[in-house]
């Protein structure tokens, strides 16, 4: 069913150790519009979608979300990689690091841990899609924020590919609340 391939979505190759970046990013990995949320989030709501193609759609989208969660962590494992434990504490890092070392945890910049409450799945899916939109829309929203924070061409590129690919999964929920507001005002036929 599945074909893994050792290469990221989108390569990411950070030489240089910044604790206090890894910080802001692990939002992304953890956080309330984050990726794992996301992710979760999709893969939930496709049950209740009313075509194959909405449900083939929320598939696609959320199996792409763990490919961008695997980018993040991956990002903050760089970013922390090497990193003295002076650079750790001048981040703010140094509370992350005494309790889980330089692994990656899901939680937000603030160090909040991941929490299902940030995922929603109503049953209905005019509402799921437009709980989608406005999810698209605040992920895509903190990553510009993290890019306004990032000075490392290294961090910048895959946050610029992250962000578009908000962008692409926004209009792709857009085009398929407009499928299934068709879809719910055709006459039914028994």
């Amino acid at each position: 069913m599945w074909q893994y391939q050792k290469h990221l979505e989108y390569p990411i190759k950070i030489k240089n150790p910044d604790p206090r970046m890894a910080k802001l990013i692990i939002t992304q990995y953890g956080g309330g519009d984050g990726e794992l949320g996301a992710a979760l989030r999709y893969l939930s709501q496709r049950f209740t979608m009313p075509t194959g193609e909405t449900r083939g759609l929320l598939t696609d989208i959320g199996t792409e979300e763990l490919a961008h969660l695997e980018m993040i962590g991956t990002m903050c494992s760089q970013l922390l990689d090497g990193a003295s434990c002076k650079q750790l504490k001048e981040a703010g890092y140094d509370s992350n690091y005494v309790e889980h070392g330089i692994g990656v945890y899901p939680a937000n910049a603030a160090g909040v841990p991941f929490t299902a409450a940030y995922i929603q799945s109503k049953g209905d899916p005019v509402t799921d899609l437009t709980e989608n939109i406005a999810a698209e829309q605040k992920a895509k929203q903190t990553y510009e924020y993290l890019l306004d924070m990032a000075d490392d061409p290294d961090v910048i590129a895959p946050l610029r590919f992250l962000r578009e690919r908000e962008v692409v999964h926004l209009q792709r929920f857009g085009e398929a609340l407009q499928k299934v507001q068709e879809f719910n005002g055709r006459k039914k036929f028994y």
